[in-house]
Parts: structure tokens; C-alpha cells; sequence
């Protein structure tokens, strides 16, 4: 679900057009798309999301533990600190920080890979929906293609019904 407002936000931002010529005594027609929901109602999008999950589950349970570990030994030293000598609450301090900025180091490096295959499965998936929403948008001689999340009032098409079933289709 994550994945799905990411797409959402993204594609708010962006404006959907669609390349057709209108005659200047033609009025210019203009389509929404709620591209959230479409993203929503995807096979697509909820099997990149199982299969991202799945591929980050294990080193993200391992972190986990080490999680874990790493506060049990905090809790551990607290309680041990009261009757530790100085050198050895001193190296133990030192050890649990080092066990901490490693930890840190490697949540870091997953979220940033987590990210970036997150990323180019969006890539994908936004180039996929573009073509569908201005295929859609030539067949119904649409000026412009707008997400109706980004719009507060419009007189427009609403299109999203055919690009869900369009965008479920090329999946």
C-alpha cells in the first residue's frame, strides 16, 4: 500500500497529456484519471509489492534481531553498569556503540536498496499506465489528461473506469 501512494503522489504531480489536434471552433475536452485508485485496483501493482516484500523480508527480519540483540544488551549493560569496573563499562560502551553505528549502517543500506527497486518497478509501471491513459485520451479526442486528486473542480471526462480496465489488461 505503501508502494501505491508513492505512485499516487507521483503522478499528481504530473499532467497526463495526450497529443490531439483541436480545431479552434472545437471545444477543448479535458479527462480525469484517478490514478490512486487505479494503482489501487491493480494485480499488477499489488504482485510488485508481494514480490518486493518478499525479496527484502529476510534481511529485514535479520536486521530485526540484530534489533533485538543489540537492545538486550543495552538493557543488559544498564543493569550489569552498577557493578562493572570502570575499564570494563568503558569497553563495553565502546562495544555497544560500534554494534549500533554498524546497525544503523545497514538500515540505511536497505532502505536505500529497498528504494531503488522500488523506483524502477514505478518506472515501469508509470511508463505502462502513461501509454494506456493517452491511448485513451487519443481514442476520445482528449486535450488533457489530469489526475483528479490534483483537481478540486473540473467538467471533464472521467476516464479512470477505462484505464483500470486498460491498464489490468496489459498487465
Amino acid at each position: 500500500m505503501k508502494m501505491v501512494n508513492k505512485f499516487g503522489i507521483v503522478l499528481s504531480a504530473l499532467l497526463l497529456t495526450a497529443g490531439t489536434a483541436v480545431h479552434a471552433d472545437e471545444a477543448i475536452k479535458i479527462g480525469t484519471v484517478n490514478v490512486q485508485q487505479v494503482l489501487q485496483q491493480s494485480p499488477r501493482v499489488t504482485n510488485v509489492s508481494k514480490k518486493l516484500e518478499g525479496d527484502f523480508k529476510a534481511r529485514q527480519a535479520k536486521i530485526s534481531d540484530e534489533q533485538k540483540t543489540l537492545q538486550d544488551k543495552l538493557e543488559k549493560f544498564k543493569k550489569d553498569s552498577l557493578t562493572m569496573s570502570a575499564k570494563d563499562k568503558q569497553s563495553t560502551e565502546k562495544k555497544i556503540a560500534a554494534e549500533r553505528s554498524d546497525l544503523v549502517a545497514k538500515v540505511v543500506a536497505y532502505q536505500q536498496d529497498l528504494q531503488k527497486e522500488q523506483n524502477k518497478a514505478m518506472q515501469s509501471i508509470l511508463s505502462d499506465l502513461n501509454g494506456v491513459v493517452s491511448g485513451i485520451a487519443k481514442n476520445q479526442h482528449l486535450a488533457l489528461v489530469l489526475d483528479s486528486q490534483a483537481v478540486i473542480y473540473s467538467d471533464s471526462v472521467d476516464i479512470t473506469k477505462a484505464v483500470i480496465d486498460g491498464f489490468n489488461h496489459k498487465s
